[in-house]
């Protein structure tokens, strides 16, 4: 964190001890995985690694960041209005951001302009991903956007709820940039708690932390000898952006969705998963063409699922749980 400040001091010609830091962490799925843009229940926690973000405020409405990961820098005004991606190329195919990378911060931008926060200062600063970490599925991206919500809100003096830097996360992701995800990411960030797992509802907004397995004496020794988390790196990036597949399988889920509802008389309700009783699914999932078959039956595995595990209280027996009732939809493209 000392080599954060010294770079930022170095970058903004300010005194390090002036240069303010947030860290935003990682998160992992344990169960639940890809089912919150269909409103599904899921379950994550952070872990101790993630996103540091040091900056100063600009005192003027420039931003300046730079990057440990990635070459080049981003520059630009809060007092240009961010437009979607989509729309930006739309109103200027000539415009290239200079650093593909910088779309988080810009994005950050557009959610709190979006929302009508008055957003005058800028901020210098500079960003840094855990080392071997950085693009690795563990919900970078929200880790980033929400990093930079809080230095804009900082820098402005705004105080803003978890509920609505959640919302405005979202906003990143679906409207600025484009894709069809979901609020788990964000919301473990925001609301996760040292030691327990987040269960929530992502139809009702509602969440929980569920406790680790009961300890006595210090909490922290005895959470890291009940389980311990292996992250394994298949050695494949990919950035989720809107052209990607992941856009595509998030529309077969909305398409198993409305086969469902019209079988069960209910066509007039939203086209996803959560509008679909579990019932009607065992009685009208036969309708389904088996890539849309593949979509709802992960839905309704992975939704049994947490609720296994918030039932009981705490996750004890999570590995078991993690295991037991694997199915393909996990692994199919």
């Amino acid at each position: 964190m000392n080599a954060i400040r010294t770079k930022v001091a170095e970058i903004s010609g300010k005194d390090s001890e002036e240069v303010r830091v947030v860290a935003s962490p990682y998160r992992i799925c344990p169960l639940g995985a890809h089912i919150d843009h269909q409103g599904g229940i899921v379950s994550a926690m952070t872990i101790n690694k993630g996103i540091l973000l040091g900056f100063v405020p600009s005192e003027d409405s420039q931003v300046l960041i730079q990057s440990a990961q990635f070459k080049g820098e981003v520059r630009f005004s809060v007092n240009e209005e961010q437009l979607p991606k989509s729309a930006a190329k739309l109103n200027d195919s000539s415009s290239q951001e200079e650093c593909s990378w910088g779309s988080y911060a810009r994005g950050a931008l557009y959610a709190l302009q979006k929302k009508g926060n008055s957003i005058k200062q800028g901020i210098t600063g500079f960003i840094c991903g855990a080392d071997g970490l950085d693009s690795s599925g563990l919900s970078s991206s929200a880790a980033v956007g929400i990093a930079y919500l809080l230095a804009f809100e900082s820098a402005n003096k705004l105080k803003v709820s978890p509920t609505d830097n959640i919302e405005y996360d979202r906003l990143i992701e679906n409207e600025y940039l484009g894709l069809r995800n979901g609020i788990l990411d964000q919301s473990a960030i925001v609301l996760s708690s040292y030691g327990c797992l987040t269960c929530m509802n992502c139809k009702t907004k509602e969440h929980k932390l569920i406790l680790g397995p009961q300890s006595n004496g210090n909490r922290k020794n005895e959470m890291s000898k009940q389980f311990k988390i292996l992250l394994a790196f298949s050695g494949l990036k990919q950035a989720l952006i809107s052209g990607s597949g992941y856009n595509s399988r998030v529309a077969e889920c909305r398409e198993a969705a409305k086969v469902l509802l019209q079988a069960s008389g209910k066509e007039g309700l939203e086209p996803l998963l959560s509008n679909v009783e579990p019932e009607a699914y065992e009685e009208h999932k036969c309708k389904l063409h088996p890539t849309l078959a593949k979509r709802a039956e992960h839905y309704f595995s992975e939704n049994r699922r947490v609720l296994k595990v918030r039932s009981i209280g705490r996750f004890v027996g999570l590995s078991s749980i993690i295991i037991s009732d694997l199915h393909e939809s996990l692994f199919c493209s």
